[in-house]
């Protein structure tokens, strides 16, 4: 599949499937220009209708994702263009799998300490030569950036994960991704959660057919009050139908 990147709602978004995602982000690595990849999903398009910073630095990503079965279902209703969802649960681990077959450096930023030090253990487990070149919590000043930026530049890292949920680490990226030496930095979200085993992911069966949303409104339902993205996405959605149809 060719990538071209498309408009949902006024809000960019890649034609990708994880395959291509994959070959983008090694394209990334062994390129000069740092690229940011970030999840695009309904509470995301949302969002950045509202943010002109957030909407500026998915404008300026290198990969833009379709994380979220809605942005896929909305393509392909205003027929926009074909995309496969790729979830950014899954796009994380395939590339610490491509990292550690072709020798890539990657650094994890964010999440509580003891959740941070557990993905890292995690991943280092799951993907045999893995070279994670160093870790950062997701809790620290503005002081302390500078110096953080330090320590992912002396790491050599290629691979920046970064966690600190949206949209903060995608403004993070936009202020810093300039700062460091990395190839790629991608914004994770709640995957160091899962990881480290503090959150549970949806069963596979939710995972199937597109509900994960719902698994985890069921198993936190305070989620409920990020959710009212979901009937604002779907009524604009429907009604961009109306007028062009």
């Amino acid at each position: 599949m060719n990538s071209c990147r498309i408009e949902v709602l006024g809000v960019p978004v890649d034609c990708v499937n994880m395959t291509r995602s994959l070959e983008l982000v090694d394209n990334y690595i062994c390129g000069d220009t740092p690229q940011a990849v970030i999840a695009v999903n309904p509470e995301k398009v949302i969002k950045a209708q509202q943010d002109p910073e957030l909407l500026a630095q998915l404008r300026a990503a290198g990969l833009l994702i379709p994380d979220g079965i809605g942005v896929v279902a909305a393509a392909r209703l205003l027929t926009l263009g074909k995309m496969e969802r790729v979830p950014g649960a899954d796009l994380m681990p395939a590339i610490c799998d491509l990292s550690a077959r072709k020798g890539y450096k990657v650094f994890l930023l964010g999440g509580e300490d003891k959740v941070n030090e557990k993905a890292a253990i995690a991943l280092a487990e799951q993907y045999k030569g893995l070279r994670i070149a160093g870790r950062h919590s997701g809790y620290f000043k503005d002081s302390e950036i500078g110096r953080i930026i330090e320590d992912i530049n002396t790491s050599k890292a290629q691979v920046l994960f970064v966690a600190l949920g949206s949209p903060k680490q995608e403004l993070w990226m936009r202020q810093h991704l300039k700062d460091t030496s990395v190839k790629v930095c991608v914004g994770v979200g709640g995957t160091f959660d899962v990881l480290a085993g503090k959150v549970k992911r949806a069963p596979s069966v939710f995972r199937r057919i597109h509900l994960e949303w719902l698994y985890r409104l069921i198993s936190k339902p305070s989620r409920i009050f990020r959710q009212v993205a979901l009937p604002k996405f779907l009524f604009a959605v429907l009604k961009e139908k109306m007028m062009y149809k």
